[in-house]
């Protein structure tokens, strides 16, 4: 079973639970087993329970956000021993963009992150699809983990192939093409009404689960959202 270690701020321990009910499947399929600073019980010792897991866990998640890159412990102690045991071989690191931030510049920038593209969680409409992304990608860093004789890397071609290849680009065979082939598209009713019935779906699934979050957030704001038809929706947010 692959150890997974969460490595983030308080302030964002609300998101950390949301992702970790995503990741809870691949636990039940006895893939990954969790741990964060939450577990540690009274009597045990803080900073010994934490510099245990980042030196034995195999896949460290990064939760990135402002919160995150702010705190000194997060940023100088867990995701520098980190990203040590990641050149190291020894663990996968891997960078969980949470909120807007300027991360691309820190030591883990040039990692491929996730969700998709780096797009922080919560600029996603749907939340939930931006938390399965990430546990999709912790899956499949756990079944490498696993089965490290499916990782396979690209060997050297041999020298006849490389002659071959040198040969096939100075034939006179060759096509000589344009590599700008796309024709312009023409939009029929029916794109333009699909298009404009997702475009409402995107936006009515922004509001509704940025009020959710924002309530999650700050207890004391209670947010109302209904879908009063097909086109259109209400949105309210009570202090």
């Amino acid at each position: 079973m692959t150890t997974v270690f969460f490595s983030y701020c308080h302030a964002d321990e609300a998101l950390r639970d949301q992702l970790e009910r995503q990741l809870r499947i691949l636990q039940r399929q006895g893939l990954i087993e969790t741990w964060h600073d939450r577990r540690i019980e009274a009597g045990q010792d803080f900073a010994g329970e934490i510099d245990a897991h980042i030196e034995a866990d195999e896949i460290i998640l990064l939760l990135v956000s402002p919160d995150f890159l702010n705190s000194d412990y997060c940023y100088e102690i867990e995701m520098t021993r980190a990203l040590e045991r990641h050149k190291a071989g020894e663990a996968i690191v891997i960078p969980v963009i949470l909120r807007d931030c300027l991360w691309h510049g820190a030591p883990f920038g040039k990692l491929m992150a996730t969700p998709t593209d780096g797009r922080p969680v919560t600029q996603w409409p749907d939340i939930d699809h931006a938390f399965r992304l990430v546990a999709e990608a912790v899956q499949a860093a756990a079944k490498r983990i696993g089965n490290p004789q499916a990782v396979t890397r690209p060997s050297a071609a041999p020298s006849n192939m490389q002659n071959t290849q040198s040969v096939n680009r100075s034939t006179p065979d060759q096509v000589i093409r344009s590599s700008n082939l796309r024709v312009a598209k023409t939009f029929t009713d029916r794109d333009r009404d699909a298009f404009q019935t997702e475009a409402f779906d995107f936006m009515a699934k922004y509001f509704e689960n940025s009020l959710s979050e924002l309530s999650v957030r700050n207890p004391e704001i209670d947010g109302s959202f209904r879908r009063l038809d097909a086109n259109r929706f209400s949105a309210v947010a009570y202090h």
